[in-house]
């Protein structure tokens, strides 16, 4: 009997497939899906219920609070969560063995990316749900939703690529969650997460000045805040034209730090 060879499936193909298992994948397992998808909405409640005051212009602080919770949610689903999926995945083997498949190395990082960009969207719909209608948020309006978008776009794909890079400085998968977790924490209380960023001493905004988090968190206080409240930022205005440059630059040096890092097994191999 003669064999027949069968050609091998296109890249389109195994990159779709490749982003359902990254889908299923992440959605199996709880405590990824509680952490990624519930953390932010934890914020929220807490922090809406409890700091309920104005900053003045009939502003509330959970109007203020919603930019700050949607780009930590942006972190967390980007950066932190695939830094440690990743780091995860090459404790265990996973990487080393689909290095060794006829899988092209790019759908792996195609199945990342989409499995990002749906838990970003769905943070920032259940976000955007429970501001408006337990705390009366006001939602984007007009042109405020492109601006929405490309910031949003921006910073996850920014902090994308940098847990990527970042995935690489973990030494093994358990300690991935200890080394990554801190680092977040740290952006998201130096870039005026939790509280107004005019609130952070000017040595620290100068430090947060150097990351995309907290111009990701200044370009959506544009979209939820009035221009009146721009006045409080450290230059006076919102500067979207360097949000976008400083994101788009951060995008350039996550994609080289990637490529200059990123492995496929350990170090040392266990």
């Amino acid at each position: 009997m003669t064999t027949v060879d069968r050609p091998l499936p296109s890249v389109g193909s195994v990159c779709r497939t490749r982003a359902g298992v990254e889908l299923k994948e992440f959605f199996r397992q709880r405590e990824s899906v509680v952490f990624t998808l519930m953390f932010p909405v934890i914020l929220l409640l807490v922090f809406g219920a409890v700091l309920d005051y104005d900053l003045g212009s009939g502003v509330s602080f959970t109007q203020y609070f919603m930019a700050g919770v949607i780009a930590a949610g942006i972190l967390g689903a980007s950066l932190q969560n695939m830094a440690i999926n990743i780091a995860t995945e090459r404790s265990d083997g996973t990487l080393k063995g689909l290095a060794g498949t006829p899988m092209p190395k790019a759908a792996y990082f195609v199945g990342k990316v989409v499995q990002v960009f749906a838990v970003t969207v769905a943070i920032i719909a259940i976000l955007l749900a429970i501001g408006a209608v337990f705390y009366g948020v006001d939602l984007p309006s007009g042109s405020d939703w492109i601006t929405f978008v490309w910031v949003a776009g921006l910073g996850s794909a920014a902090c994308t690529l940098l847990g990527i890079a970042v995935s690489s400085l973990a030494r093994n998968g358990r300690s991935a969650s200890a080394t990554v977790t801190p680092i977040a924490l740290v952006l998201q209380f130096i870039s005026g997460v939790f509280f107004l960023f005019s609130q952070v001493p000017t040595w620290l905004q100068t430090i947060a000045a150097l990351f995309p988090l907290k111009w990701m968190a200044q370009g959506l206080r544009s979209v939820f805040l009035p221009d009146a409240l721009a006045a409080q930022e450290p230059a006076g205005s919102w500067e979207l034209g360097r949000v976008a440059l400083v994101l788009g630059i951060w995008c350039v040096v996550g994609l080289v730090l990637c490529v200059r890092t990123f492995r496929w097994q350990d170090k040392i191999d266990r």
